[in-house]
């Protein structure tokens, strides 16, 4: 209701041609229109008659013009120009809705009114509408084309030049594409331009300086009525503020004010209705248009209905068809005739036009089968050119002598079935489909090529590793003056079989000199990119390695037998040649030496970490002399053939010092604990001296032979302090910490032996007066031994225990 009221519509010219100039002052002042100054844009719509106008413009423009009930037929409408206001848009916007073209009402003659009412739209108006059918592109009368024709010349020659949009708003649009549609409004735009006489001074004016067009299409609004209100919506926005520069509503060149519109329009109107010049086609023209129209688009229902082309459209979808195109071209070429037949006597140039028309939507429609054929041709041929190629591969057959049969057969294949398939009304290329499956193939051979030579590179980089990596990491691990060398030579052997091998591979492959050589090269450098890295890896586990071979030469012997230290060693040299040994590990692995260079690395090592007199002087010169170790590069070696720099190996040869000390220092002191332990025995010259002398002592105690007993039990009695004392294992930490203790433990160690010997002494004789020697021996061996358990040296006790019972049968005696 309140779009109602706003929009105030009115009728501006009635059917008779007369101009209600009450209704139109009327009309202003309710809308306020006098008080918009220049700031306002008329908008008028023509058309055929019942071809929705009204409902076009309600819908864009939230007017109240009185619409056709489809329920009670096809008849006239809208009778003469209503005017309304534009609901909801700035700035203010007045509509104004012509009476339909081509009425049955009026007659087929008295078209005057009609051309009146189209001429005066286009002079008051800065946009018309130009309401069409979509299926009424290409026609001759569509459009309104032959009344715009006099329309143009009629305008130039009435008013002065004013630039005005045209909007050709396509209705009921089809699946064509609106960018194919536009080209052919354009067009013909154009031509009825190019074909109206004009004046001398407008001879050369392009149709741009007077009118701007413009195309839009919108869906039907009986089928798709949410997309077309919706589409409706978006051309809606385009009316908003359209006098503004570049907007829709274009030049606004002598406009004139709102509050002078009333008077221009009627003396806009008077003109025309004064000018009975205007012309229609004629109309056995207009007749035949109509007429072969219809029997085209008889003969288009009927082909899409037609059994024989659907069943062709639903297998095609499916599948390649056999005799497509021959099939195809009976059903085309059978409609066709009966167009012929039917339209025969109408107007040769309509019949023509309609029948280019009839053959041009035929073949659209049957285009996307003509395209799915060929899509199915081309995917069948590349399928089975994969498989022939793959079989002709695992056959054994050179990769380019199979990839250019293959692609040669195939193709020709492919060729034969696209002039089965041709639709012969059509000028369609399938170049561009074949050059598509020219590059499939061509990319597939190519996926094929690279992985087939990744494979082979693979292959021979995995042998190159395999070869390589175990003989150079033992080569490395027995490190001395030929094992850069003899890498060398490992290397230059490898790597020349690898490449022999695979250039007789690449032979089959066809490809240029140039592509081969890199490819040899790059297995070369990965060759020595193997060595370079299990150098490198050996370097990061050099402290370890050194520390092994100083283990494996310092503790065994030249049979490789664990080395017994017995004091006759010179642990010195040994340590010394050790040493060397691992120094020489270490400057095998500070460079790789995979080129023919010669450096000094290992003299500056031996003589800056072994050599002692060096390290002495080294140690006597100031701080400012020259330490040829002090430096992150090695001379005569690039940095990036760099392991291990002089700064690091001058550090890992202190760690690997200070971590071997520890073996050194227990070898001496096992040496010399051995010779402590050999050396119980007096020196012979004093062995000699005890026999001379002690002859005539030792004479004695062949005479009496008690003595030999009183020896015998201060022997036994000196073990057993021996053992209680634990003498050798208080010396073992030095003289005087041995004297000291043993000058604490003395005294109560042989008061605890008086007292066991007292306890075995007051032992009742009485109880057991026939008790024999070995039963009181036994007695006293239990006694002492039980109480030892309680003393620190129960073992030292027993013995001695056992010592004095087997000397008491002699003291008996």
């Amino acid at each position: 209701m309140a779009k109602s009221e706003e929009c105030c519509s009115t009728q501006l010219i009635d059917g008779d041609g007369s101009f209600n100039d009450i209704g139109i002052e009327r009309f202003i002042k309710e809308v306020k229109l006098g008080e918009c100054g220049l700031s306002y844009a008329v908008v008028s719509i023509m058309g055929p008659q019942s071809s929705g106008k009204s409902t076009l413009l309600n819908n864009l423009f939230y007017t109240n013009f009185r619409e056709m009930d489809a329920f009670k037929g096809r008849s006239q409408t809208t009778k003469g120009i209503w005017m309304a206001k534009c609901a909801g848009i700035e700035p203010c916007t007045l509509v104004m809705d012509l009476e339909g073209t081509d009425g049955r009402e009026r007659g087929e003659d008295d078209t005057a009114f009609e051309k009146q009412s189209a001429l005066f739209a286009l002079a008051v108006s800065d946009i018309v509408l130009i309401n069409m059918w979509c299926h009424d592109i290409g026609r001759e009368q569509a459009a309104n084309k032959p009344l715009l024709k006099t329309v143009f010349q009629v305008m130039m020659r009435l008013f002065s030049p004013r630039k005005t949009t045209l909007m050709f708003v396509i209705r009921d649009k089809t699946r064509t594409p609106l960018e194919n549609l536009e080209p052919v409004l354009r067009e013909d735009i154009q031509k009825i331009w190019d074909s109206v006489p004009k004046p001398q001074a407008h001879k050369e004016t392009p149709l741009s300086e007077f009118f701007n067009v413009e195309v839009f299409a919108l869906s039907s609004y009986e089928e798709k009525e949410e997309q077309f209100k919706e589409q409706v919506a978006n051309l809606r926005q385009r009316f908003f503020h359209s006098i503004a520069p570049g907007g829709l509503a274009g030049d606004r060149r002598g406009v004139v004010p709102a509050s002078g519109f009333s008077f221009s329009a009627q003396q806009i109107w008077k003109v025309i209705k004064e000018n009975k010049d205007l012309d229609l086609p004629a109309h056995k023209v207009m007749v035949a248009t109509v007429r072969c129209e219809e029997i085209a688009n008889e003969k288009y229902a009927g082909f899409t209905a037609n059994e024989k082309w659907c069943l062709l459209e639903e297998a095609v979808q499916s599948g390649p068809v056999a005799g497509f195109g021959k099939k195809l071209n009976s059903i085309l070429y059978t409609f066709l005739s009966e167009y012929d037949a039917e339209a025969t006597f109408f107007d040769e140039g309509v019949r023509s036009a309609k029948r280019k028309h009839l053959e041009e939507k035929l073949l659209q429609l049957v285009q996307p089968a003509y395209q799915s054929m060929l899509g199915h041709l081309r995917s069948g041929t590349l399928e089975k050119f994969k498989e022939a190629f793959e079989k002709a591969l695992n056959g054994g057959e050179a990769f380019s002598v199979a990839s250019r049969n293959c692609t040669e057969s195939y193709m020709a294949l492919f060729d034969e079935g696209c002039a089965d398939a041709v639709v012969e009304l059509a000028n369609w290329d399938s170049s561009k489909v074949r050059d598509k499956l020219r590059r499939d193939i061509d990319a597939h051979v190519a996926s094929v090529r690279a992985a087939k030579l990744s494979e082979l590179t693979s292959s021979y980089e995995a042998k190159l590793n395999n070869a390589l990596s175990g003989p150079v990491e033992a080569l490395l691990d027995g490190a001395n003056k030929e094992t850069w060398p003899s890498i060398r030579k490992l290397l230059r052997r490898e790597t020349e079989s690898a490449v022999s091998g695979l250039s007789g591979a690449l032979s089959g492959f066809d490809m240029d000199e140039q592509t081969k050589d890199k490819m040899l090269m790059s297995l070369e450098d990965y060759a020595r990119v193997v060595v370079e890295a299990k150098a490198r890896e050996e370097a990061g586990r050099v402290l370890i390695r050194m520390k092994d071979r100083f283990s494996t030469l310092f503790s065994h012997d030249s049979d490789s037998m664990p080395r017994v230290w017995t004091g006759k060693e010179d642990i010195r040299a040994i340590t010394k040649t050790a040493r060397s040994a691992s120094l020489k590990l270490l400057s095998v692995l500070a460079a790789i030496r995979l080129d023919d260079n010669v450096d000094n690395i290992e003299n500056t090592l031996c003589s800056t970490l072994v050599d002692t007199q060096n390290n002495a002087a080294v140690t006597n010169r100031s701080i400012a002399t020259f330490d040829p170790l002090a430096s992150s590069t090695w001379e005569q070696v690039p940095p990036a053939k760099t392991l291990i720099t002089p700064v690091q190996c001058k550090s890992l040869w202190r760690q690997f010092r200070a971590e071997t000390e520890y073996s050194v220092t227990q070898a001496i002191s096992a040496q010399e604990a051995n010779k402590r332990s050999n050396n119980w025995l007096p020196p012979p010259w004093a062995i000699l001296a005890l026999i001379v002398l002690g002859f005539n002592e030792f004479m004695t105690l062949l005479r009496n032979p008690l003595y030999l007993g009183v020896i015998f039990v201060g022997f036994l009695i000196m073990k057993a302090l021996w053992v209680q004392l634990d003498i050798s294992g208080e010396f073992r930490n030095g003289a005087l910490p041995g004297l000291l203790s043993l000058s604490t433990k003395f005294l109560p160690t042989v008061m605890n032996l008086l007292r066991k010997l007292a306890e075995e002494g007051q032992l009742p004789a009485t109880n057991n007066p026939q008790r024999n020697p070995a039963a009181a021996s036994k007695s006293f061996q239990n006694g002492s031994t039980s109480s030892d358990t309680s003393s620190s040296a129960s073992s030292g006790v027993t013995s001695s225990g056992n010592g004095i019972e087997n000397s008491s049968p002699a003291k008996e005696e």
